[in-house]
Protein backbone atom coordinates (compact mmCIF):
# COMPACT_ATOMS: atom_id res chain seq x y z
CA UNK A 1 0.00 0.00 0.00
CA UNK A 2 1.00 3.80 -0.79
CA UNK A 3 2.10 5.01 2.60
CA UNK A 4 0.11 8.03 4.61
CA UNK A 5 1.19 11.48 4.89
CA UNK A 6 4.96 11.44 5.66
CA UNK A 7 4.85 14.58 7.98
CA UNK A 8 2.28 13.17 10.40
CA UNK A 9 2.94 9.74 10.05
CA UNK A 10 6.57 10.98 11.76
CA UNK A 11 5.11 12.70 14.38
CA UNK A 12 5.57 10.53 17.79
CA UNK A 13 3.39 10.41 20.38
CA UNK A 14 3.24 14.13 22.59
CA UNK A 15 4.93 14.28 25.99
CA UNK A 16 1.33 15.60 27.06
CA UNK A 17 -0.30 12.14 26.88
CA UNK A 18 3.04 10.07 27.49
CA UNK A 19 3.02 11.68 30.82
CA UNK A 20 -0.51 11.40 31.26
CA UNK A 21 -0.68 8.19 30.61
CA UNK A 22 2.14 7.26 32.87
CA UNK A 23 0.55 9.64 35.15
CA UNK A 24 -2.62 7.47 35.62
CA UNK A 25 -0.78 4.06 35.48
CA UNK A 26 0.94 5.43 38.69
CA UNK A 27 -2.09 7.05 40.11
CA UNK A 28 -0.16 10.30 40.29
CA UNK A 29 -1.05 13.79 40.42
CA UNK A 30 -1.08 15.17 36.69
CA UNK A 31 0.67 18.81 36.96
CA UNK A 32 1.70 17.83 33.53
CA UNK A 33 -1.28 18.93 31.61
CA UNK A 34 -2.77 22.83 31.82
CA UNK A 35 -6.09 22.40 32.31
CA UNK A 36 -7.66 23.77 35.52
CA UNK A 37 -9.47 21.17 37.40
CA UNK A 38 -12.62 22.54 38.56
CA UNK A 39 -14.71 24.45 36.17
CA UNK A 40 -15.51 28.33 35.45
CA UNK A 41 -18.44 30.95 35.85
CA UNK A 42 -21.75 29.27 36.80
CA UNK A 43 -23.28 31.81 34.50
CA UNK A 44 -21.51 30.57 31.63
CA UNK A 45 -22.73 26.84 32.64
CA UNK A 46 -25.88 27.72 32.97
CA UNK A 47 -26.24 30.20 29.23
CA UNK A 48 -24.67 27.25 27.85
CA UNK A 49 -27.18 24.72 29.36
CA UNK A 50 -30.26 27.28 28.26
CA UNK A 51 -28.74 28.20 24.95
CA UNK A 52 -28.21 23.79 23.77
CA UNK A 53 -32.24 23.71 25.18
CA UNK A 54 -33.93 26.54 23.27
CA UNK A 55 -31.81 26.04 20.48
CA UNK A 56 -31.33 26.14 17.54
CA UNK A 57 -28.95 23.55 17.07
CA UNK A 58 -27.67 23.66 13.68
CA UNK A 59 -25.09 25.51 11.91
CA UNK A 60 -24.10 28.69 13.06
CA UNK A 61 -22.84 31.60 10.84
CA UNK A 62 -19.05 30.12 9.30
CA UNK A 63 -17.20 33.18 11.00
CA UNK A 64 -19.03 32.77 14.26
CA UNK A 65 -22.43 34.36 15.84
CA UNK A 66 -22.62 38.06 15.56
CA UNK A 67 -23.31 37.81 19.18
CA UNK A 68 -19.79 36.71 19.64
CA UNK A 69 -17.92 38.52 16.99
CA UNK A 70 -19.39 41.86 18.63
CA UNK A 71 -18.35 40.91 21.84
CA UNK A 72 -14.66 39.92 21.30
CA UNK A 73 -14.72 42.82 19.49
CA UNK A 74 -15.82 44.84 22.58
CA UNK A 75 -13.35 43.15 24.58
CA UNK A 76 -11.09 44.22 22.40
CA UNK A 77 -11.64 48.24 22.15
CA UNK A 78 -12.23 47.77 26.27
CA UNK A 79 -9.15 45.83 27.04
CA UNK A 80 -6.33 47.36 24.74
CA UNK A 81 -7.93 50.49 22.98
CA UNK A 82 -8.22 48.61 19.74
CA UNK A 83 -10.81 49.56 17.21
CA UNK A 84 -11.54 46.16 16.13
CA UNK A 85 -14.73 45.69 14.05
CA UNK A 86 -17.34 42.10 14.24
CA UNK A 87 -16.20 41.71 10.77
CA UNK A 88 -12.47 41.28 11.62
CA UNK A 89 -13.33 38.58 13.94
CA UNK A 90 -13.52 34.75 13.44
CA UNK A 91 -14.74 32.46 15.98
CA UNK A 92 -12.67 28.56 15.73
CA UNK A 93 -13.01 25.48 17.62
CA UNK A 94 -10.66 26.76 20.23
CA UNK A 95 -7.07 28.52 19.82
CA UNK A 96 -5.43 25.71 18.43
CA UNK A 97 -7.55 25.62 15.49
CA UNK A 98 -7.26 29.88 15.22
CA UNK A 99 -3.28 29.28 14.89
CA UNK A 100 -3.41 26.79 12.29
CA UNK A 101 -6.45 29.20 10.23
CA UNK A 102 -3.76 32.17 10.63
CA UNK A 103 -0.53 29.83 9.53
CA UNK A 104 -2.57 28.89 6.50
CA UNK A 105 -3.78 32.24 6.00
CA UNK A 106 -0.38 33.23 5.01
CA UNK A 107 1.97 30.72 4.35
CA UNK A 108 2.99 28.96 1.23
CA UNK A 109 5.21 26.52 0.46
CA UNK A 110 8.84 27.71 1.04
CA UNK A 111 7.54 31.02 2.54
CA UNK A 112 9.99 31.22 6.30
CA UNK A 113 8.09 31.94 9.46
CA UNK A 114 9.95 33.00 12.72
CA UNK A 115 9.59 30.95 15.76
CA UNK A 116 10.35 31.53 19.50
CA UNK A 117 11.86 28.46 21.91
CA UNK A 118 10.84 26.75 23.52
CA UNK A 119 7.30 26.62 22.25
CA UNK A 120 4.39 25.14 22.36
CA UNK A 121 4.05 21.44 20.98
CA UNK A 122 1.58 22.21 18.00
CA UNK A 123 3.14 25.44 16.03
CA UNK A 124 6.17 23.16 13.87
CA UNK A 125 4.31 20.80 13.01
CA UNK A 126 1.58 23.20 11.41
CA UNK A 127 3.97 25.39 9.85
CA UNK A 128 5.90 21.79 8.58
CA UNK A 129 2.65 20.14 7.14
CA UNK A 130 2.10 24.07 5.59
CA UNK A 131 5.20 23.35 3.49
CA UNK A 132 6.77 26.04 5.24
CA UNK A 133 10.07 26.83 7.02
CA UNK A 134 10.69 27.57 10.42
CA UNK A 135 13.22 30.03 11.67
CA UNK A 136 14.19 29.00 15.30
CA UNK A 137 15.26 31.42 17.93
CA UNK A 138 16.03 30.40 21.30
CA UNK A 139 15.48 31.76 24.75
CA UNK A 140 17.74 30.67 27.55
CA UNK A 141 16.83 30.35 31.42
CA UNK A 142 16.68 31.87 34.02
CA UNK A 143 15.45 34.78 32.79
CA UNK A 144 14.41 34.15 29.25
CA UNK A 145 15.26 37.21 27.51
CA UNK A 146 14.86 37.57 24.19
CA UNK A 147 18.10 37.54 22.46
CA UNK A 148 17.89 40.38 19.62
CA UNK A 149 21.09 40.22 17.29
CA UNK A 150 19.76 35.99 16.92
CA UNK A 151 15.80 37.37 16.50
CA UNK A 152 17.02 40.33 14.03
CA UNK A 153 19.43 37.12 12.50
CA UNK A 154 16.53 35.22 11.80
CA UNK A 155 14.36 37.40 9.55
CA UNK A 156 15.47 37.85 5.67
CA UNK A 157 13.76 38.47 2.26
CA UNK A 158 11.64 35.02 2.46
CA UNK A 159 10.30 35.98 5.82
CA UNK A 160 6.25 35.90 6.00
CA UNK A 161 5.68 36.29 9.42
CA UNK A 162 6.55 35.49 13.34
CA UNK A 163 4.64 33.26 15.76
CA UNK A 164 4.97 35.12 19.29
CA UNK A 165 3.27 33.44 22.28
CA UNK A 166 2.41 35.69 25.25
CA UNK A 167 2.34 35.45 27.67
CA UNK A 168 4.44 32.19 26.94
CA UNK A 169 3.88 28.63 27.77
CA UNK A 170 5.86 26.92 28.79
CA UNK A 171 8.46 29.92 30.54
CA UNK A 172 5.47 31.86 32.05
CA UNK A 173 7.54 35.10 30.29
CA UNK A 174 5.61 38.29 29.70
CA UNK A 175 6.89 40.29 26.38
CA UNK A 176 8.09 43.47 27.85
CA UNK A 177 6.73 46.41 25.84
CA UNK A 178 10.92 47.15 24.84
CA UNK A 179 10.74 43.72 23.15
CA UNK A 180 7.16 44.26 21.10
CA UNK A 181 8.83 47.38 19.61
CA UNK A 182 12.10 45.63 18.52
CA UNK A 183 9.66 42.76 17.13
CA UNK A 184 7.23 45.51 15.77
CA UNK A 185 10.39 47.24 14.11
CA UNK A 186 11.47 43.55 12.45
CA UNK A 187 7.98 43.28 10.80
CA UNK A 188 7.75 46.57 9.27
CA UNK A 189 11.52 46.24 7.35
CA UNK A 190 10.87 43.30 6.04
CA UNK A 191 7.22 43.82 5.41
CA UNK A 192 6.31 40.50 7.29
CA UNK A 193 3.19 39.30 9.82
CA UNK A 194 2.91 38.42 13.13
CA UNK A 195 0.62 35.62 14.85
CA UNK A 196 0.15 36.27 18.32
CA UNK A 197 -1.01 33.44 20.66
CA UNK A 198 -2.39 35.73 23.07
CA UNK A 199 -4.52 32.96 24.83
CA UNK A 200 -3.30 33.54 28.50
CA UNK A 201 -3.93 37.36 28.64
CA UNK A 202 -5.92 37.37 31.34
CA UNK A 203 -3.42 35.71 33.48
CA UNK A 204 -0.65 37.95 34.17
CA UNK A 205 0.57 38.53 37.27
CA UNK A 206 2.58 41.17 39.59
CA UNK A 207 1.04 43.65 38.96
CA UNK A 208 2.12 44.10 35.30
CA UNK A 209 -0.16 44.45 31.87
CA UNK A 210 -0.18 42.35 28.74
CA UNK A 211 0.61 44.21 25.90
CA UNK A 212 -0.70 43.01 22.44
CA UNK A 213 1.72 43.64 20.13
CA UNK A 214 -1.63 44.70 17.51
CA UNK A 215 -1.46 47.91 19.83
CA UNK A 216 1.89 49.20 18.59
CA UNK A 217 1.96 51.71 15.86
CA UNK A 218 1.56 50.20 12.29
CA UNK A 219 0.90 46.93 13.70
CA UNK A 220 -2.51 46.83 13.63
CA UNK A 221 -2.16 45.97 10.13
CA UNK A 222 0.07 43.59 10.30
CA UNK A 223 -1.01 41.20 13.66
CA UNK A 224 -3.37 38.47 13.75
CA UNK A 225 -4.49 38.51 17.64
CA UNK A 226 -5.62 35.00 18.93
CA UNK A 227 -7.73 34.60 22.03
CA UNK A 228 -9.36 31.39 23.88
CA UNK A 229 -12.32 31.18 26.01
CA UNK A 230 -10.86 28.26 27.43
CA UNK A 231 -8.47 29.98 28.99
CA UNK A 232 -10.27 33.04 30.10
CA UNK A 233 -13.24 31.22 31.88
CA UNK A 234 -11.44 28.15 32.98
CA UNK A 235 -13.28 26.15 30.44
CA UNK A 236 -10.73 24.35 28.51
CA UNK A 237 -13.23 21.49 27.11
CA UNK A 238 -15.28 24.08 25.37
CA UNK A 239 -12.75 24.79 22.54
CA UNK A 240 -13.80 28.71 21.89
CA UNK A 241 -11.20 30.23 20.15
CA UNK A 242 -11.19 33.82 18.35
CA UNK A 243 -8.73 35.79 15.77
CA UNK A 244 -8.99 39.50 15.69
CA UNK A 245 -7.32 39.92 11.95
CA UNK A 246 -6.58 43.13 9.54
CA UNK A 247 -10.01 43.51 7.71
CA UNK A 248 -8.22 42.66 4.66
CA UNK A 249 -7.16 39.19 6.03
CA UNK A 250 -9.99 38.68 8.50
CA UNK A 251 -11.66 36.87 4.86
CA UNK A 252 -8.43 34.79 4.25
CA UNK A 253 -8.47 33.32 7.93
CA UNK A 254 -12.70 32.79 7.48
CA UNK A 255 -11.93 30.54 4.13
CA UNK A 256 -8.99 28.42 6.09
CA UNK A 257 -11.53 28.31 9.29
CA UNK A 258 -14.26 27.28 6.62
CA UNK A 259 -12.07 24.17 5.13
CA UNK A 260 -10.74 23.24 8.82
CA UNK A 261 -14.18 22.90 10.84
CA UNK A 262 -16.37 25.34 9.34
CA UNK A 263 -18.60 26.40 12.93
CA UNK A 264 -17.84 25.80 16.64
CA UNK A 265 -21.00 24.75 18.90
CA UNK A 266 -23.33 27.96 19.09
CA UNK A 267 -24.74 27.36 22.72
CA UNK A 268 -21.19 28.03 24.01
CA UNK A 269 -20.70 30.90 21.27
CA UNK A 270 -23.44 32.60 23.25
CA UNK A 271 -21.99 31.63 27.06
CA UNK A 272 -19.13 33.29 25.94
CA UNK A 273 -20.05 36.48 24.51
CA UNK A 274 -21.78 36.61 27.94
CA UNK A 275 -18.67 36.03 29.51
CA UNK A 276 -16.61 38.79 27.69
CA UNK A 277 -19.41 41.38 28.89
CA UNK A 278 -18.47 40.68 32.58
CA UNK A 279 -16.79 43.39 34.23
CA UNK A 280 -13.26 44.38 35.73
CA UNK A 281 -13.57 42.78 38.79
CA UNK A 282 -14.00 38.77 37.17
CA UNK A 283 -10.97 39.22 35.31
CA UNK A 284 -8.40 40.94 37.97
CA UNK A 285 -10.16 37.85 40.15
CA UNK A 286 -9.11 35.39 37.88
CA UNK A 287 -5.40 36.53 37.72
CA UNK A 288 -5.44 37.01 41.67
CA UNK A 289 -6.38 33.52 42.04
CA UNK A 290 -3.80 32.08 39.81
CA UNK A 291 -1.44 33.72 40.92
CA UNK A 292 -2.22 32.62 44.78
CA UNK A 293 -1.77 29.78 43.01
CA UNK A 294 1.32 30.10 41.78
CA UNK A 295 3.12 31.20 44.97
CA UNK A 296 1.31 28.40 46.74
CA UNK A 297 3.45 25.97 44.56
CA UNK A 298 6.59 27.73 43.53
CA UNK A 299 6.80 28.33 47.54
CA UNK A 300 6.45 24.42 47.48
CA UNK A 301 9.16 23.35 45.32
CA UNK A 302 11.54 26.09 46.44
CA UNK A 303 11.44 24.99 49.78
CA UNK A 304 11.90 21.29 48.96
CA UNK A 305 15.01 23.29 47.15
CA UNK A 306 14.47 23.87 43.89
CA UNK A 307 15.27 26.86 41.75
CA UNK A 308 12.00 28.02 40.49
CA UNK A 309 12.07 30.37 37.80
CA UNK A 310 9.92 33.54 38.00
CA UNK A 311 6.88 33.35 36.18
CA UNK A 312 4.90 36.67 35.43
CA UNK A 313 2.07 34.70 33.24
CA UNK A 314 -0.19 31.58 32.02
CA UNK A 315 -0.40 28.77 34.08
CA UNK A 316 3.09 26.99 34.61
CA UNK A 317 6.33 27.57 36.67
CA UNK A 318 9.65 25.74 35.62
CA UNK A 319 11.95 24.71 38.39
CA UNK A 320 15.41 23.71 37.88
CA UNK A 321 15.73 20.37 39.63
CA UNK A 322 19.67 20.04 39.87
CA UNK A 323 19.86 21.18 43.72
CA UNK A 324 17.84 17.90 44.53
CA UNK A 325 20.54 15.92 43.56
CA UNK A 326 19.34 14.41 40.33
CA UNK A 327 21.80 12.82 37.80
CA UNK A 328 19.46 12.09 34.68
CA UNK A 329 17.75 14.40 32.45
CA UNK A 330 14.44 16.21 32.56
CA UNK A 331 12.52 13.60 31.20
CA UNK A 332 14.35 10.97 33.51
CA UNK A 333 13.08 13.44 36.41
CA UNK A 334 9.48 13.67 35.02
CA UNK A 335 9.20 9.57 35.15
CA UNK A 336 10.99 9.58 38.25
CA UNK A 337 8.66 11.72 40.48
CA UNK A 338 5.75 10.03 38.59
CA UNK A 339 6.71 6.68 39.21
CA UNK A 340 7.95 7.37 43.05
CA UNK A 341 6.30 10.21 44.33
CA UNK A 342 3.17 9.76 42.33
CA UNK A 343 3.68 13.53 40.51
CA UNK A 344 3.61 14.17 37.23
CA UNK A 345 5.72 17.20 35.46
CA UNK A 346 6.51 17.72 31.92
CA UNK A 347 10.07 17.99 30.40
CA UNK A 348 11.00 21.48 29.45
CA UNK A 349 13.21 20.05 26.54
CA UNK A 350 9.79 18.65 24.83
CA UNK A 351 9.08 22.30 23.79
CA UNK A 352 12.53 22.15 21.84
CA UNK A 353 13.13 21.33 18.44
CA UNK A 354 16.85 22.38 18.09
CA UNK A 355 20.33 21.04 19.63
CA UNK A 356 21.16 20.68 22.96
CA UNK A 357 18.21 22.49 25.01
CA UNK A 358 18.44 23.24 28.27
CA UNK A 359 18.05 19.37 30.19
CA UNK A 360 17.14 20.24 33.65
CA UNK A 361 14.09 21.85 33.80
CA UNK A 362 10.64 20.87 34.53
CA UNK A 363 7.26 22.45 33.60
CA UNK A 364 4.93 22.32 36.81
CA UNK A 365 0.92 23.28 36.10
CA UNK A 366 -0.20 25.09 38.93
CA UNK A 367 -3.93 25.63 37.55
CA UNK A 368 -5.35 22.99 40.29
CA UNK A 369 -6.67 23.26 44.05
CA UNK A 370 -5.13 24.50 46.34
CA UNK A 371 -5.23 20.94 48.48
CA UNK A 372 -4.11 19.16 45.20
CA UNK A 373 -1.30 21.51 45.09
CA UNK A 374 -0.19 21.06 48.91
CA UNK A 375 -0.40 17.06 48.33
CA UNK A 376 1.99 17.31 45.51
CA UNK A 377 4.29 19.19 47.09
CA UNK A 378 3.63 17.00 50.30
CA UNK A 379 4.52 13.74 47.94
CA UNK A 380 7.71 15.45 46.29
CA UNK A 381 8.57 15.94 50.24
CA UNK A 382 8.60 12.45 50.65
CA UNK A 383 10.80 11.62 48.07
CA UNK A 384 13.71 14.26 48.15
CA UNK A 385 13.22 15.10 52.11
CA UNK A 386 11.86 12.33 53.89
CA UNK A 387 12.57 13.38 57.55
CA UNK A 388 10.69 16.87 56.50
Amino acid sequence: MKPANARLAALGTTIFTVMSALAAEHDAINLGQGFPDTDGPEDLLDEAARALREGPNQYPPMPGLPELRAAVAAHDRRFYDLPATPAQVVVTCGATEAIAACLMALLDPGDEIVLIEPLYDTYLPMVRALGAIPRLVRLDPPDWALPRAALAAAFGPRTKAILLNSPMNPTGKLFTRAELEFVAELLARHDAYAICDEVYEHIVFDGLRHIPLMTLPGMAERTLRIGSAGKTFSMTGWKVGYVTAPAALAPIVAKAHQNLTFATAPNLQRAVALGLAKDAAYFAGLAAALQGKRDRLAGGLAALGMDVLACHGSYFVTADFRPLGFAGDDVAFCRHITETARVTAVPVTAFYDGADPPRTYARFAFCKQDAVLDEAVARLARRFKPGQ
